[in-house]
């Protein structure tokens, strides 16, 4: 897009625009034929230049429609920011623009309450009666983003508007892992948003499942008391036991709703706070996104890389600082002032006290260590996989294990302890990769097998 025509519409500059269109007719049109995203319009929109944005869309109203590089359209744009004026504007045009799904399927109506815009939250509502039943792409209603984002106004219009149109039903609806609004404000110890939904004032209480379970099995009550550390916590307590709220363990369903709730954990209803709080911190495909887990695993080898080299440079017990080779024929016994050791075998400075001691121990400690430090640097050879300069990581990953393998075999006391752990060194890198493969192949046809059978028995 033109320079010129991007200054103006950030300063909000019509006579420009028009100067522009008056000289080039097609000059809107050229944003669109060099493939910006980005248009005269967003930028209007997220300034908030009502006359500018009212000729854009005089000349271009398909602008109107068009997705930025974030993926969002200008009242998108105008929503989030509070722009009123803009936003009635826009609806002038097509009430259609309400239900325009940008960013993680997101309307402009999400937007606004995550932002806390109650004025343009009343004007969308309006325009659109459907655009409150819209869901994110986590399944997250406009409710749930207002409670998520402690916009109590916007949350306040949303309730009221629902009780309008006899769509109270919505506020037991479910995000993708299970929660209600309650189980949120809850969650986050919001006593006025909790307070608001059962009070009765507003909406009636039996219209509000109090014990309406997640998917890890949990009712707000147990979100409460799973983390119950904060203030508040006890006001809220008492407002969700005096209206009837349970324990999950509380709890007596029939079997029907218990296969409705969770038909693959019918009995996870049933866990101790203990089993509910591990998984809570259990890993979850559809809340941890694959870049964060990457970068995890990454962090946890790296570790475990450190801590299996750092034997090579400091083996357990330390390292001979003197040699003892006796003459033969002659006894011999000689105290180490640096290790308070007594040495009654010969050895050379620089070995491994562990090795000479004890070759078993020192044999297995060999062996295991290198067995991690191995398949940390596998797996970050794995997770780094098309990663920019990987050539020059795996020749430094490289480097690493040359010098592991060096230092394991210079504090080795005995020839055939060396050469071992030379095979070891040596094979251990193939036999880790076949191994893991055999093992997720093993793994994932077990359970295809479980599955199978799981389905003739139905």
């Amino acid at each position: 897009m033109d320079q010129g025509l991007i200054q103006a519409a950030w300063n909000g500059d019509v006579d420009h625009l028009l100067r522009e269109i008056d000289n080039n007719p097609s000059t809107l049109l050229a944003v669109v034929l060099e493939g910006s995203s980005e248009t005269p319009l967003h930028i209007a929109c997220f300034v908030g230049h009502l006359n500018f944005a009212e000729t854009v869309i005089k000349f271009r109203q398909e602008f109107c429609r068009e997705l930025n590089q974030d993926g969002f359209s200008p009242l998108h744009i105008a929503a989030a920011c509070g722009h009123a004026e803009i936003v009635k504007e826009l609806l002038k045009i097509d009430l259609g623009l309400c239900l325009i799904k940008g960013k993680d399927r997101k309307i402009p109506l999400h937007l606004a309450v995550v932002k806390g815009k109650v004025e343009v939250v009343s004007e969308l509502l309006l325009s659109s009666l459907d655009s409150v039943d819209c869901t994110t792409a986590q399944g997250e209603t406009a409710l749930h983003l207002a409670v998520k984002n402690n916009q109590f106004e916007a949350f306040q219009v949303l309730i009221h508007h629902l009780k309008q149109v006899n769509k109270e039903d919505l506020l037991n609806s479910k995000d993708f892992h299970g929660n209600t609004i309650l189980h949120l404000a809850v969650s986050r110890k919001q006593y006025e948003v909790v307070d608001f939904l059962i009070n009765g004032q507003v909406i009636s209480k039996e219209k509000m499942e109090l014990n309406s379970l997640n998917r890890i099995g949990l009712t707000p009550l147990d979100m409460l008391l799973m983390f119950q550390s904060e203030a508040g916590d006890r006001e809220i307590e008492e407002i969700l036991v005096r209206s009837g709220s349970l324990k999950a363990e509380n709890l007596q369903y029939v079997a029907s709703t218990q296969e409705e709730i969770r038909p693959n954990h019918p009995c996870e209803n049933h866990r101790s706070p203990a089993g509910n709080l591990f998984e809570y911190f259990k890993y979850n495909n559809l809340k941890d996104s694959p870049s964060l887990v990457r970068n995890t695993l990454l962090v946890i080898v790296i570790l475990i890389a450190t801590a299996t080299y750092q034997p090579a440079l400091n083996p357990p017990g330390g390292v001979w600082q003197e040699d003892l080779i006796p003459s033969a024929g002659n006894n011999y016994t000689l105290l180490s002032d640096t290790n308070n050791i007594t040495a009654t075998k010969p050895h050379i400075a620089g070995q491994s006290i562990l090795a000479t001691q004890n070759e078993i121990a020192y044999s297995i400690f060999l062996f295991f260590n290198s067995v991690g430090f191995f398949v940390s640097l596998y797996m970050i050879s794995v997770l780094t996989i098309a990663f920019p300069l990987r050539s020059e990581l795996q020749v430094s990953t490289f480097a690493v294990s040359v010098t592991y393998c060096t230092c394991m075999q210079a504090i080795a006391p005995h020839n055939f302890i060396g050469i071992g752990f030379i095979v070891v060194s040596i094979a251990l890198p193939i036999t880790i990769r076949i191994m893991s493969m055999l093992l997720r192949y093993y793994w994932k046809r077990h359970r295809n097998v479980s599955a199978r059978t799981n389905e003739e028995r139905v």
